[in-house]
């Protein structure tokens, strides 16, 4: 059995850093499984709910804002795939990983450049992780109403910065990433 792993949320500006794990079922196939930045939206969630339905395991885990500030970005993606493995109800025998770096984990590990565009098992995990930050972002809108983050979902946009720089950063911007800290540094001079 194998487990595909992927991110969504490393760029943003706000929000936490998602990771899924997805084991597929050979048995009952997912056609137009691929990156989860080149498909639209409808069709995401379209493929989200076939992959709930038909795969043998998925499971999602996020690294929070302060995790990410506290470790920094890379660190703190490796700890959500990490947990995202470990949540699947079944024990993969290997794990193949979207990216150049690895967690670490129990069972043998691969990395694989671009993996979201050339193995389905990462390409499912991609649209799931990228489905729940995306829904994840559209609930702080409404937690916070003078940030758009169900049209941004907290990436730099200036649009953000723009709504940043006028009511200052909240409890979901991480601190960290240069524009933030720069216009809390500004705030605080």
């Amino acid at each position: 059995m194998v487990a595909g792993v992927d991110e969504a949320g490393r760029g943003p500006l706000a929000g936490p850093v998602v990771a899924a794990a997805v084991i597929l079922d050979p048995a009952r196939p997912i056609a137009g499984l691929a990156d989860s930045k080149l498909i639209s939206e409808k069709k995401r969630q379209t493929l989200f709910h076939a992959i709930q339905e038909r795969s043998v395991a998925w499971s999602v885990a996020e690294s929070n804002v302060e995790e990410i500030d506290r470790l920094n970005i890379l660190q703190a993606t490796l700890l959500a795939m990490q947990r995202a493995v470990h949540r699947l109800p079944v024990v993969p025998d290997c794990v193949l990983i979207d990216g150049n770096a690895l967690p670490v984990l129990p069972m043998p590990t691969q990395a694989i450049v671009r993996g979201d565009r050339t193995v389905p098992e990462i390409s499912a995990a991609s649209i799931v992780a990228k489905v729940y930050r995306d829904e994840l972002m559209r609930a702080y809108s409404n937690i916070y109403p003078d940030f758009s983050f169900q049209i941004h979902k907290g990436y730099g946009t200036q649009k953000h910065l723009a709504e940043i720089e006028k009511f200052g950063p909240v409890a979901v911007h991480r601190k960290s990433f240069r524009p933030v800290k720069e216009i809390l540094e500004n705030n605080n001079s």
